[in-house]
């Protein structure tokens, strides 16, 4: 009797981009081993795992950054040697990173456009074809950006979008997105994921990385699991779970922080009609110790801008802070930091960390004045300091005497975390404090939070999860435009009553 006839195993396809057998190592550190990837034509293929399980490696290897030690890549059918990331561009390969790398001085499209400018018949710039292009993406995107902006000053978000952008400009055939919503707010994932199904359905190959599972779920087809640099799972997603997923990931279950409502004391901050021109307006709140406030909206309503002006970075031309009953000087983080205020920015690598510094001067060099003796620092001190958060928060690295920048995206944020978190503060300010942390060390941060809350500091927290908010706030203020809008409790919240007043379907006040 013959075998039934069946239809071909997805596995019998030729892919598009084959990464075979892969191994990495950065001195004593393994970073990947005998990992081994297919990538489909009109497939979204998910790739997640912890911080340090590899998947920036992978990601690099894949733009022709970082050579495999052993192992090989296979494009169309064919290998290829990546000795760079024109190799990679070249074989058709864009990459969109975590962190944004953009040349700050010069201009939107010319940061698209970098080392491929299109040229007039005389050899000069045409910069009304980089523009008009340019201007095609970012309609494709839904996204309203100036092309001819520079982009020194660009939120993280908007230098998100330019990459995105730069990579939809090259019609690349394989498109690898690392952790591309993780700046975003809930309208410009959803333009995204539309972008995501477009280049799929023209036959695009699309390896999308993200601690967010749900993304996952919903744009991918296939899934990939890394964990401590060796692959663990990789199959069709249908039949999968996220709970499948998380066993996978960290090997264990992960506890999530049970949201309560903490007691709350008398009031930490105080902000009274602050005003920024251009960047927002008669903006009044207060917290109280003890309690996790939230500010939601979408990118661009003023949220980082009204955390950077309650901690000095940036001045205000009206209104007060006020922190523990007395007036907040404007323009000095170091008054801020003297009244008990820690802020945890937006953008770690230009503003949270000090790159070149090692992994333990950067987690003590917020608490450098308790850590002294006799006016000296002891190195056996900071050591130990660096240490115990690295345990709290499940750092990983090779040593603490490595520099930051030789750390993931993921584990630099934690660097953050800690440098802040040991100063004990009695407000923290965190400005999306899970960007780009994987799911089994942002319970812990959520956990970390509530206990914060539980000593009795207040928490101002920007975030874009909505998700997030609702699990960790206890109130949450929606801004748009600049101006506070309007102010839900933690019972009334709803993703649908926050993103209808963000966009302006909610009257103002109302609740």
């Amino acid at each position: 009797m013959s075998a039934p006839a069946r239809t071909p195993a997805v596995e019998e396809r030729i892919p598009v981009l084959s990464l075979q057998h892969a191994s990495k190592a950065f001195g004593a550190v393994q970073a990947l081993e005998d990992v081994s990837i297919d990538l489909f034509a009109g497939e979204v293929h998910g790739l997640v795992g912890e911080n340090g399980a590899g998947k920036s490696t992978l990601v690099k290897i894949l733009a022709g950054v970082h050579p495999p030690d052993t192992g090989s890549i296979v494009v169309g059918g064919l290998p290829v040697f990546l000795a760079g990331p024109a190799d990679a561009r070249d074989s058709g390969i864009a990459i969109i990173y975590q962190e944004p790398i953009l040349f700050p001085d010069l201009t939107v499209e010319e940061n698209i456009f970098i080392g491929r400018q299109p040229l007039t018949t005389g050899r000069r710039i045409d910069r009304h074809a980089m523009r008009s292009h340019v201007m095609e993406v970012f309609q494709r995107l839904g996204v309203r950006l100036d092309p001819g902006r520079i982009a020194r000053g660009l939120s993280i978000a908007e230098q998100q979008i330019v990459e995105i952008g730069k990579a939809l400009s090259l019609d690349a055939k394989i498109i690898v997105m690392d952790e591309p919503t993780a700046a975003l707010s809930a309208v410009e994932v959803a333009r995204l994921f539309g972008v995501v199904d477009s280049l799929r359905a023209s036959g695009a190959a699309v390896l999308f990385i993200s601690h967010r599972l749900e993304e996952i779920f919903q744009l991918c087809q296939r899934v990939t699991v890394l964990r401590d640099g060796r692959l663990v799972l990789s199959r069709e997603l249908e039949g999968l779970t996220a709970d499948d997923l998380v066993r996978a990931m960290v090997g264990r279950e992960i506890v999530e922080r049970e949201s309560e409502q903490q007691a709350v004391g008398g009031t930490v901050l105080l902000v009274e009609r602050l005003t920024r021109e251009g960047f927002f307006t008669d903006v009044s709140f207060e917290v109280k110790a003890g309690e996790i406030v939230a500010l939601a909206g979408l990118v661009g309503a003023g949220r980082s801008e009204v955390a950077c002006a309650i901690f000095g970075i940036d001045s205000y031309d009206a209104g007060s802070v006020t922190v523990n009953g007395r007036g907040l000087r404007r323009g000095s983080p170091t008054a801020a930091m003297s009244a008990g205020v820690g802020l945890v920015p937006e953008d770690r690598r230009q503003q949270g960390l000090v790159m070149d510094l090692s992994i333990s001067r950067n987690v003590a060099l917020a608490s450098l004045g308790r850590l002294q003796r006799f006016g000296f620092i002891l190195s056996s001190s900071e050591r130990r300091f660096a240490e115990d958060w690295a345990v709290r928060l499940r750092l990983r690295y090779g040593r603490l005497s490595d520099a930051a920048n030789s750390l993931s995206g993921g584990n630099q944020q934690k660097v953050v975390l800690a440098k802040w978190l040991g100063r004990q503060p009695t407000l923290l300010i965190v400005d999306e404090p899970t960007r780009g942390i994987d799911i089994a060390t942002k319970a812990e941060v959520h956990r970390l939070l509530d206990e914060l809350a539980g000593q009795g500091v207040a928490i101002l927290m920007i975030s874009s999860e909505l998700p997030e908010v609702l699990h960790v706030a206890d109130r949450i203020l929606v801004m748009r435009e600049g101006r506070l809008i309007t102010e839900f409790t933690h019972a009334e919240a709803t993703e649908e009553r926050i993103v209808a007043a963000a966009t302006g379907q909610l009257e103002e006040g109302a609740a």
